[in-house]
C-alpha cells in the first residue's frame, strides 16, 4: 500500500466519523442554501497574466516531518497576502499533515485573496465541507478517485461556485482530467508513490494540456531557474510549499519569487 492509497483510506475513516457528527443531508443542505454566483475567483486569479502564486500552509509532510515547529498559521497567510501571492493553499489533513478544518476558517476572516482546501478528497462529503469553511476552491486527484467519482465530484464542486484543481501525476490522468471537464488542472512534480521529485513532469504535460485550460506546477520550485522554465512553457500558475514555509521572511521571499516571473 502506498503513502497515497493510505492517507486516501485514512481520510475514508475521517469521512465516515465526521457523518456521525453531522449527515451529508445536512452539510448539503446548508452549503447549497449559500452563495453558488462566486464568479469561481481562484479561477480568476489562476488565469490573471503572468505567472499566479499560491503558497501553502503547511505544518508537516509525509516526505519532510513536521516543517514548522511554530505555526502561525494565521500570520504565515497574511504574509502571503501582503508579498503578493494570488491565492493560498491550506492543508486541512490531520494526520500526515497535521492540519485543521480551523485553520482554513480562521484564515479565510483574516486575508481576501482565494482559498484552496489541500485535502484528499474521498468524498462528495469533503466537497459541501470546503464550501462551509469559506474554500474557494477543491483539489481532486486522479490517482485516489475514479472517472465515476473524478466527474461527480467536479460538477458538484462547480454547483457551488467552487473551482476544482484537478491534479494528475501521468499522461492518462491528465487526459482523464480533461474527459472530467477540468479547466484547472494541476501537475504534481513529486511522485506521490515514491517522493522523486522532477519540475520537467509539469513541462512534459503541459504539452498535453489545451492553451484553454489553466495549468498549474505543483512541488519542488525552489529556484529563479525552475520559475523561468515553467514560464517559458507557458504554466500559469505554480504553487510553492516548503520553500516558503521554511523561509525566515515570507513576505519576501513572495516577493522575490514574483520577482523571478518579470
Amino acid at each position: 500500500m502506498t503513502i497515497l492509497n493510505e492517507i486516501a483510506a485514512k481520510t475514508r475513516e475521517r469521512v465516515k466519523e465526521q457523518k456521525c457528527i453531522r449527515s451529508l443531508e445536512q452539510l448539503k443542505d446548508e452549503a447549497q442554501a449559500m452563495n453558488s454566483d462566486t464568479g469561481y475567483p481562484f479561477e480568476k486569479a489562476i488565469g490573471k497574466d503572468g505567472l499566479s502564486f499560491i503558497c501553502e500552509v503547511k505544518k508537516a509532510s509525509p516526505s519532510k516531518g513536521v516543517i514548522a515547529q511554530d505555526f502561525p498559521y494565521v500570520e504565515i497567510a497574511k504574509d502571503y497576502e501582503e508579498g503578493g501571492a494570488s491565492a493560498i493553499s491550506v492543508l486541512t489533513e490531520p494526520y500526515w499533515f497535521q492540519g485543521r478544518d480551523s485553520y482554513l476558517q480562521e484564515i479565510r476572516q483574516a486575508v481576501s485573496i482565494p482559498i484552496i482546501r489541500k485535502d484528499f478528497v474521498v468524498d462528495e462529503y469533503m466537497i459541501y465541507e470546503a464550501k462551509l469553511m469559506g474554500a474557494d476552491a477543491v483539489l481532486l486527484i486522479c490517482a485516489i478517485l475514479n472517472d465515476q467519482e473524478l466527474k461527480r465530484f467536479f460538477q458538484i464542486a462547480d454547483s457551488l461556485g467552487l473551482t476544482a484543481l484537478v491534479e494528475a501525476h501521468d499522461q492518462e490522468e491528465v487526459d482523464r482530467a480533461l474527459k472530467a471537464g477540468a479547466r484547472l488542472i494541476g501537475v504534481n512534480n513529486r511522485d506521490l508513490h515514491t517522493f522523486t521529485v522532477d519540475i520537467n513532469n509539469s513541462i512534459r504535460y503541459r504539452q498535453s494540456v489545451p492553451e484553454n485550460v489553466l495549468f498549474v506546477s505543483e512541488s519542488g520550485i525552489r529556484t529563479k531557474e525552475d520559475i523561468r522554465r515553467l514560464m517559458d512553457n507557458n504554466v500559469n500558475g505554480v504553487l510553492i510549499g516548503e520553500t516558503m514555509m521554511r523561509a525566515l521572511d515570507r513576505v519576501a521571499a513572495v516577493r522575490e519569487f514574483i520577482g523571478y516571473s518579470r
